[in-house]
């Protein structure tokens, strides 16, 4: 995909020399992923994300390249092999910049904040991220992916990168301006989100993302993306509610297309969202879709993708696990097991709980996102809301009151560290200590590669107001909703997961 690029940065001049090689060398050879140690193969000195390279941004006065990308994402591919493998962009790249990459799934926080930028700037989201920063960490420029040379436009980085280097160095407050526009728009944009939860703004939201995926249906669009499943789970939702029988019907035309392809549709997308997170998806919907219809196509196609996930599971091998990823699949797995009555699979998706908590949980301090690993990162809250989220449907399926005390330890955590005063849970539980500039936390709601961690804070909530009879849970639930309320004539489809605990709120089964 193609950035768009402010008229203001356009009509810079060519940096007329080069600055004198920077002291850098390619540290991505430790990293710790795979991602990020196959970078070390390039000709660019690449700095891991931490207090060093900012420090280092300081102390030559230099603006950073940050590069974000993932193992899943094709076009981060294109631009490593195009871009990055070239010696003479490396040496430009080292002349003017500080160069900091980062792998999207380790830091899914850094990841998050300046997609957000990139999205401001540009209008689009996606991977790899593209942004140039202070050597405070405030984003002043970004995009996506560019190529790495385009004379005839201006829009290749042996282009951009002198002309943003040249902005730096000789236009300061201008820079300035453009980051303090960028946070003074995150600000009132998170403003907005609040409103009143309404029966009607959620009916129609809903009728919106039915006609979005029937849309899709019909134009043989790819359905591999996790925004399609929680779309289909929405409908599910809405259908088992009797809500509407067209919500059943597009649904169902999703699950007939899923249970002929399975593999192959989670493989299939725009997007490039890890294959294994789409295949947990579908088959928390091929469950559901068995439980409604009874249709054994469903049931059938949801045990070949419970088979195909608790491989991945086994698989540790060369495998860096991730907490929210790891506990999203599990809880899929355990869902989709009691609604089949698969014992083995209930069985083994028991077995990968009890072992992700025994690595990364931690009663009264949370879950790390990297089981097994010193902190890399502040505690996340998509790592809290996806493990509690598998520690109920352990508890639903087992009766076991040690899942449900770990799902309340969670809970508890969500309120002391990660609350906003003024609603939603933050995405971290606190700064950044490598960048200044990140103090301020961003707060998900919207489905991207996981669901939205606000949406599934609300859905776990939920399920625990159920389970302990505790109203303070449910009124915590609306609360949270209620933050983002803003969001829904705008969002769309990546407000399903919003939608589906919006609608438990108003017609509770």
């Amino acid at each position: 995909m193609r950035p768009f690029y402010p008229a203001t940065l356009l009509s810079l001049c060519t940096l007329a020399c080069v600055a004198e090689r920077g002291p850098l060398t390619n540290e991505m050879k430790q990293s710790g992923t795979r991602y990020l140690e196959r970078a070390a193969r390039q000709p660019v000195g690449w700095q891991p994300w931490g207090r060093e390279a900012f420090r280092l941004a300081a102390r030559l006065d230099r603006p950073i390249l940050l590069y974000v990308g993932a193992d899943e994402c094709r076009w981060c591919a294109v631009m490593d092999r195009e871009a990055y493998a070239d010696i003479e962009l490396g040496a430009l790249i080292d002349s003017l910049f500080v160069p900091v990459r980062v792998d999207r799934d380790e830091r899914p926080d850094v990841a998050q904040r300046y997609g957000v930028a990139v999205q401001l700037l540009t209008g689009l989201r996606g991977y790899p991220l593209t942004v140039f920063l202070t050597p405070e960490g405030s984003p002043f420029f970004g995009g996506t992916y560019f190529p790495a040379d385009d004379p005839m436009t201006g829009r290749g980085m042996k282009q951009i990168l002198p002309e943003v280097a040249r902005t730096f160095r000789e236009q300061r407050a201008f820079v300035r301006r453009q980051a303090a526009l960028l946070r003074q728009l995150a600000h009132t944009r998170e403003a907005g989100a609040r409103g009143v939860l309404e029966p009607r703004a959620v009916a129609a939201a809903i009728d919106s993302v039915r006609a979005t995926l029937d849309g899709a249906l019909r134009a043989r669009a790819p359905l591999g993306s996790l925004v399609y499943t929680q779309a289909a789970a929405l409908l599910l939702a809405a259908a088992a509610r009797g809500n509407d029988s067209s919500d059943l019907e597009v649904a169902r035309s999703v699950l007939d297309a899923v249970a002929d392809s399975g593999e192959a549709a989670a493989a299939e997308s725009d997007r490039d969202d890890p294959p294994g997170l789409v295949r947990a998806g579908m088959l928390r919907n091929l469950a559901v879709g068995w439980a409604l219809t009874a249709e054994p196509h469903y049931r059938e196609a949801a045990r070949r993708l419970v088979r195909s996930l608790l491989r991945d599971l086994s698989a540790t091998e060369d495998r860096v696990v991730f907490s929210d990823r790891e506990a999203y699949v599990v809880g899929a797995v355990l869902e989709a097991a009691a609604a089949t009555a698969d014992e083995a699979a209930e069985r083994s998706g028991l077995a990968a709980l009890d072992a992700l908590l025994a690595r990364a949980y931690a009663p009264g301090r949370g879950v790390r996102h990297v089981p097994g690993r010193h902190a890399v990162a502040p505690t996340l809250m998509q790592d809290q809301v996806q493990v509690a989220g598998a520690c109920l449907a352990a508890y639903h399926a087992t009766g076991e009151s040690r899942y449900l005390s770990v799902a309340e330890d969670l809970a508890g955590l969500f309120e002391r560290d990660f609350a906003d005063p003024m609603g939603g849970y933050f995405d971290a539980s606190g700064a950044d200590p490598a960048a200044p500039a990140l103090a301020d936390r961003t707060k998900q709601v919207l489905d991207d590669l996981l669901p939205g961690a606000n949406a599934w804070a609300a859905r776990v909530l939920l399920q625990l107001a159920d389970a302990t009879g505790d109203a303070v849970y449910r009124r915590r639930a609306e609360a949270t909703l209620e933050a983002f309320a803003g969001v829904l004539p705008a969002e769309g489809v990546r407000a399903s997961s919003y939608l589906t605990a919006a609608q438990a709120v108003f017609s509770p089964r």
